[in-house]
């Protein structure tokens, strides 16, 4: 949900410039993993004026595109850094050189792991009628030689730091109760802008365009400071093809086309502030009402996605960077 803050203005992206779920799709890798190359300096993300996702210019694709080649090279993330950051030809032989060599060791010690492993095969053929054991593993010549293994040990931090950084994924694949709150959304009278198609920077900012548009030509925040702003995607498919943009209104107040007056009769839902406009957030919230002891999902009402502080937004002068939005995944007590 995309708010344009100024009638009929197109939004200022560029035709170079692409959302992260755009470069996430085309380049095949996961929105998290673009964070984390972001978080290690290795490219940069901006924003545009009001607009809140995160987009990358032409360069930082070109280095998404690098870095996926030297990690399937299996360059270290921490070697990469150090080729973006040396001008130099020389120096960055010689990183080459480096990993060049410590493939030639993993190699030896693989050939050698791969020389043990044929050999406890031929044994185990030659035994395959006699009670299985496995006394060649206790072979002093065995053993010397796996002792004796050493692997590069870039490719062992390597290990290390992926494996941390799954442990860290783990923890934040998964929402906490603390980060869930349970709200009422109370009934109310809306105005509602549907929108279908296909949209330059979304269905969600044609039908919240239109919203706007009807906030400023009513002076609803005049009469209403207290109006809230929502909107729904109809499926889970990205980029979505329909969407329904509300703001709640006076029950008396007149609504013409192309805009609809609808009254919404309220519920029970999991709330979640989402985080750095990460909608992968939605997963994880349906994650958790799908494991929780005391509530389940709630047919028939939206998948909302609200402004906080809808008035500041409107009204106050906020960026979008700087604007919250909740997650509302609606929910019913178990019986």
């Amino acid at each position: 949900m995309v708010y344009n803050h100024i009638e009929g203005k197109v939004l200022n992206v560029g035709e170079q410039m692409q959302t992260i779920s755009v470069v996430s799709k085309n380049l095949s890798i996961s929105s998290r993993m673009l964070r984390y190359y972001e978080q290690m300096g290795l490219i940069k993300s901006g924003r545009v004026e009001n607009y809140a996702y995160r987009v990358y210019d032409e360069d930082a694709v070109r280095k998404l595109r690098q870095i996926i080649i030297l990690r399937k090279l299996r360059v270290p993330v921490k070697q990469i850094r150090e080729i973006f950051g040396n001008k130099d030809a020389v120096g960055v032989i010689e990183v080459f050189e480096d990993n060049i060599n410590q493939l030639d060791e993993e190699i030896t010690a693989l050939s050698t792991v791969k020389s043990i492993l044929r050999r406890l095969v031929d044994e185990l053929r030659d035994k395959a009628n006699l009670h299985l054991q496995l006394d060649y593993l206790g072979d002093s010549s065995v053993f010397a030689a796996v002792d004796g293994l050493t692997f590069p040990k870039n490719i062992l931090q390597e290990e290390k730091s992926m494996d941390d950084l799954n442990k860290a994924n783990e923890s934040l694949g998964k929402l906490r109760d603390s980060d869930v709150r349970i709200v009422y959304l109370p009934p109310m009278t809306v105005a509602s802008a549907y929108f279908s198609g296909v949209a330059e920077f979304g269905v969600g900012v044609e039908a919240t365009g239109m919203i706007e548009k009807f906030v400023y030509d009513n002076d609803l925040l005049k009469i209403k400071p207290d109006a809230r702003g929502m909107g729904f995607a109809f499926s889970d498919e990205v980029p979505a093809t329909e969407y329904e943009a509300w703001v709640s209104i006076p029950d008396d107040m007149e609504v013409k086309p192309p805009l609809t007056k609808k009254t919404f009769q309220g519920g029970m839902f999991a709330a979640h502030v989402l985080r750095d406009w990460s909608f992968e957030d939605w997963g994880l919230l349906a994650d958790w009402v799908r494991s929780s002891e005391k509530y389940e999902e709630a047919e028939g009402l939206p998948h909302f996605e609200e402004v906080l502080n809808y008035y500041n937004l409107m009204m106050g002068g906020a960026k979008m960077e700087d604007t919250q939005l909740d997650l509302l995944f609606p929910i019913k007590r178990k019986s």
